[in-house]
Order: structure tokens, then C-alpha cells, then sequence
């Protein structure tokens, strides 16, 4: 299924790694925030390497909207 929603939980620690996987949805400002208006399954396996590395846990995402 695809990706159609990400988020990110309170707690993220502003690393930069998820911005660093996958710019096209993070970016990095306070903390982590999604880029709106981004066609997620475009982007599915670095969303996906951005959530399995993220060190606080924070990042996710859902196949349904």
C-alpha cells in the first residue's frame, strides 16, 4: 500500500536525520515537520529509512488516510 500520511510526535530531538534521508518531506526548522502537499508515495522508501532511523521514534506515517 502507499504511503498517504506522515507525521511527526512530539519529542523529536531536531538531529536532522530524517531532512537528511529524505528532504523532499522533512525539513528541519524548532524540530522536524512534514512539507505539505508532497505525493508521500513518491518518496515511500526513504520515508521508510527515515522512520527505522530516526533515534527518537517520533516519525509516522499511515497507508490510509
Amino acid at each position: 500500500m502507499a504511503i498517504k500520511k506522515v507525521w511527526i510526535e512530539e519529542g523529536c530531538s531536531a538531529c536532522g536525520l530524517c531532512e537528511e534521508i529524505c528532504p523532499e518531506v522533512f525539513r528541519l526548522e524548532d524540530v522536524a515537520i512534514v512539507i505539505e502537499d508532497v505525493n508521500f508515495s513518491d518518496y515511500e522508501d526513504k520515508i521508510r529509512e527515515a522512520v527505522d532511523s530516526c533515534p527518537m521514534e517520533v516519525i509516522r506515517y499511515s497507508e490510509k488516510i
